[in-house]
């Protein structure tokens, strides 16, 4: 599974941990949905590799909000993004911000949830964005939408 941020805030860039503001919701999510056996802090991001877990960005420019984005930086972050992917083959891609993965990929209705697109053999699902900004997802509702791709993941290892 390869999570795909949408870009570095300025503390993750400063600190050079993905999610690393202490609003964001993502280290507990990830926690509260099972891809994780406890909350990983942002410092142990490495750790999630012993999960078989990976995470990476769309675009690479550090901002203090994501709408600071220009939607030429979405494209080409997406034809980036998809050169990682093949180059990396996981079986999924978890794009966290359903508004970047529309952006990035020209996919202007995508919802949350899985994808109609694939890159090669890797799966793509759009989960929400754990920024304390999108106030509409709480941390148990987007729990329950990331264990909704943990379980498809493993159902597809299992094939």
């Amino acid at each position: 599974m390869l999570f795909c941020g949408i870009n570095p805030g300025l503390l993750s860039a400063a600190t050079g941990h993905h999610f690393a503001r202490p609003g964001n919701r993502f280290w507990p999510v990830l926690h509260l949905s099972g891809f994780t056996p406890r909350r990983l802090a942002p410092a142990e991001q490495e750790e999630l590799l012993t999960y078989r877990l990976g995470i990476t960005n769309v675009v690479a420019r550090a901002t203090a909000r994501a709408d600071e984005l220009s939607a030429e930086e979405f494209r080409e972050g997406g034809r980036i993004l998809t050169a990682k992917v093949e180059l990396l083959r996981p079986q999924w891609l978890a794009v966290v911000g359903v508004t970047a993965y529309r952006t990035a990929f020209g996919e202007r209705k995508a919802q949350i949830g899985p994808q109609e697109r694939m890159i090669d053999s890797t799966r793509v699902w759009a989960l929400p964005n754990p920024s304390g900004l999108n106030a509409h997802w709480t941390a148990e509702t987007m729990a329950q939408e990331y264990a909704r791709l943990r379980t498809a993941a493993e159902a597809t290892t299992q094939d």
